[in-house]
């Protein structure tokens, strides 16, 4: 983050977004001032790239967090590019590592050999071996989850899971259980989730297609596209099959498994333990990464909307920060932190912490803390900073902060001291 130093003057801060700077009342409170002062500030974007004034959903807040002594603890590291965590009922740990391989930590300790039995990725780009989930009813039903990049016989590939028989350290009786329609270069999202009621929900991203043009264009985008499974969440029952309460249900030419659109690359989804809202992180392009609080047939704006611009050049993409019948985030970040992982603390080692939203940072290297007050965020605090690119947060079933470093190749934990 760049600093723009102002006189030390009367001021109006507006907490909306990192790259938005007090202005001194004597600069009056035009757009024109704001505008250059944004300009002077930062090289990445305004905070929005319109130039209209911020609509609704804030990005980072001041919040005056309380300090809470932590360090990070190393959990098992000589891990090539994990992607994901689960844990099951036995205490094993699970993790995924994108070139296509699911390992084992047992008692603390990394098994040698990779889970048999699961399926050929397509490992080039973003793609590869993704999520990991244990069903919720594990421990009747041994069936385990993966989402991953699948190469297709025409040379395309797509987000699929699957899901198998977990037993004896090892993966029996694979099954398709849903396969995205969609086709690009990466943006495979992946990200699963279980409700209360064993519904199944899945991200799956825009697949990095350009957005061009002006409003007509960027409505054409496939993520504006309810035909495919471009940038969206889906929801199934736990088999695959389509829920008869689906919001598009029935509606000709949209897929029915379509629970919300208009995503980006959505790499962090969860319920809230408490509420049962469901929340999820999306990246941005060059600033605009998302929070958003996801609700039942609604459009989240890309890329007809949004807090980013183009890469390298700063050019325009959206025709503005929101609009009439597109939801906005409840929190962005300007510049983008590559959001990944997301979890809601309920445990005990970190009670100042419970009810905190976690956010994992790519580029940004950090683990973002976010206060809620029911669907709002009212504050951010920036944690664990410049230790690498953090791919995924759990909470594990010791009330412990669980981070999957992708670089360097580790499983970390925070614990609480100094």
């Amino acid at each position: 983050m760049r600093l723009c130093l102002l006189p030390a003057l009367a001021s109006e801060p507006d907490t909306r977004s990192r790259n938005t700077v007090p202005i001194p009342r004597w600069f009056g409170s035009g757009a024109k001032w704001a505008a250059l002062l944004l300009a002077a500030c930062s090289p990445s974007a305004a905070s929005t790239p319109d130039g209209q004034t911020p609509g609704p959903g804030p990005g980072p807040v001041a919040g005056g967090p309380e300090q809470v002594a932590h360090q990070v603890v190393t959990v098992v590291d000589d891990l090539d590019n994990p992607w994901a965590v689960a844990w099951l009922p036995d205490g094993d740990m699970l993790v995924t590592e994108r070139p296509g391989r699911l390992r084992i930590v047992r008692d603390g300790t990394l098994l040698r050999d990779a889970v048999e039995g699961v399926p050929a990725v397509r490992a080039r780009g973003q793609g590869g071996l993704l999520d990991v989930a244990p069903h919720p009813d594990f421990a009747g039903n041994r069936l385990l989850y993966l989402s991953f990049a699948a190469q297709h016989d025409d040379g395309g590939s797509s987000t699929m899971v699957v899901r198998g028989r977990f037993e004896n350290d090892a993966l029996t009786g694979v099954e398709e259980v849903w396969v995205a329609q969609s086709r690009g270069r990466d943006h495979f999202g992946s990200r699963l989730a279980f409700d209360a009621d064993n519904y199944l929900y899945i991200t799956a991203g825009d697949r990095q297609v350009s957005p061009r043009g002006g409003l007509a264009e960027l409505s054409a985008h496939p993520a504006q596209d309810l035909s495919t499974h471009h940038g969206v969440v889906v929801r199934l029952h736990d088999d695959g099959r389509i829920p008869a309460d689906n919001p598009f249900v029935g509606q000709e030419g949209v897929l029915q498994d379509i629970y919300s659109y208009g995503h980006r690359n959505a790499q962090g989804m969860a319920f809230h333990p408490e509420t049962g809202d469901l929340w999820l992180n999306e990246h941005g392009p060059q600033g605009g990464d998302e929070v958003n609080l996801i609700l039942p047939g609604r459009n989240y704006g890309w890329p007809v909307v949004g807090y980013g611009v183009n890469y390298g050049s700063g050019s325009r993409i959206h025709v503005g920060s929101h609009r009439d019948g597109m939801e906005p985030p409840a929190h962005y970040w300007v510049p983008s932190i590559a959001t990944s992982g997301l979890m809601i603390y309920t445990g005990d080692r970190f009670p100042q912490w419970r009810g905190s939203m976690f956010v994992g940072g790519l580029a940004g290297q950090q683990l973002a803390r976010l206060t809620l007050d029911g669907q709002t965020v009212t504050g951010e605090e920036t944690l664990v900073r410049r230790r690498g690119r953090i791919r995924d947060v759990r909470q594990g079933p010791d009330g412990l902060i669980y981070l999957v470093f992708d670089r360097p190749g580790m499983v970390a934990r925070l614990e609480p001291g100094s």
